[in-house]
């Protein structure tokens, strides 16, 4: 492009830029680039999971094995901080308040740890969800991945604290006379599902962890409430027999209840059909569905803001 000046000579002037008058969006997208940090479809999200999916074992064991490593018991605290809670709740709940009504000692010292195994894996879970994010922002800050990766290994660690937990459970059960059958292969899909719902509530408790930091410093007060309401210490129908039917079976019908009544149907003789609600397996693939499902997406949605602000 050329134009005449006022002494007759030939002035050229810049062709304009290819760029020039797009907008930063459009830039962008002319050149291929896209936001940093920015959330995949579900689809690649699952399979970037998939992909990293050694680094989140690797991730968990390392976690446990770091748990207990300045105690001289070591890896020992694993069992004996739940056992030593059994105590405790045995002595306060099963003595002195008589929580063990309408079970025998044999019974109820089975049904007592059980409940306090089962539900430790629940809270652990989510005390440790809560601060999947929050308290590892430099990890988030520093490197690419998907942030799921965090509150899914945190879960896996609590499992893999239950399952050593496991060799105490069955000890206790076998000393009070609950010797193994083919029940104790519902331990299987009970353990399953209990994980799936666990991990659901561990996304969903890190995504609202990441955004409200002090609720780690409220969660303690919920699970203490949720414990007591779970029946741990007690038998929900026993305990509840004369009050209205509702309200045992709102107790009974939430997830903790009855996860706890799976695995004391499955460990415990006497334990039978009559102290589980109806429909107990459809109840806990339903909770374990919702909430893994649920909190699976509800976590996935807020991918590209955690770890900023």
């Amino acid at each position: 492009m050329s134009e005449t000046t006022h002494d007759a000579t030939v002035a050229v002037s810049a062709p304009a830029a290819p760029d020039e008058g797009l907008a930063a969006k459009e830039l962008a997208a002319k050149h291929g680039l896209s936001v940093s940090g920015a959330r995949p479809s579900l689809i690649e999200y699952v399979r970037q999971l998939w992909d990293r999916r050694h680094f989140i074992l690797a991730f968990s064991r390392a976690k446990l094995t770091a748990q207990y490593s300045q105690a001289k018991l070591g890896q020992l605290w694993q069992v004996a901080t739940p056992l030593l809670n059994a105590a405790v709740y045995f002595f306060i709940f099963g003595l002195l308040l008589e929580a063990d009504r309408g079970m025998s000692r044999e019974v109820y010292i089975p049904f007592l740890v059980t409940g306090v195994f089962v539900f430790t894996f629940t809270q652990s879970s989510v005390m440790a969800g809560v601060r999947a994010i929050s308290g590892n922002l430099g990890l988030v800050r520093a490197l690419h991945f998907p942030r799921a990766s965090l509150p899914i290994s945190f879960a896996l660690q609590q499992l893999q604290q239950l399952l050593f937990s496991m060799i105490v459970l069955f000890a206790v059960a076998v000393g009070f006379g609950h010797y193994p059958d083919l029940s104790w292969v519902l331990i299987v899909p009970a353990l399953v599902l209990q994980f799936c719902f666990n991990t659901g509530l561990a996304l969903i408790m890190a995504r609202a962890g990441a955004k409200t930091p002090d609720l780690a410093q409220l969660m303690p007060f919920v699970m203490r409430t949720w414990m007591y309401a779970s029946g741990v210490m007690f038998s929900i129908p026993i305990f509840l027999a004369d009050k209205p039917a509702w309200m045992a079976n709102v107790l009974q019908w939430n997830p903790a209840a009855i996860y706890m009544d799976l695995m004391r149907y499955a460990l415990i003789d006497e334990y039978d059909q009559k102290f589980l609600p109806d429909h107990v397996w459809a109840a806990a693939g339903g909770w374990a569905v919702l909430f893994a499902l649920g909190g699976f997406v509800y976590f996935w949605k807020a991918e590209e803001r955690y770890g900023r602000g």
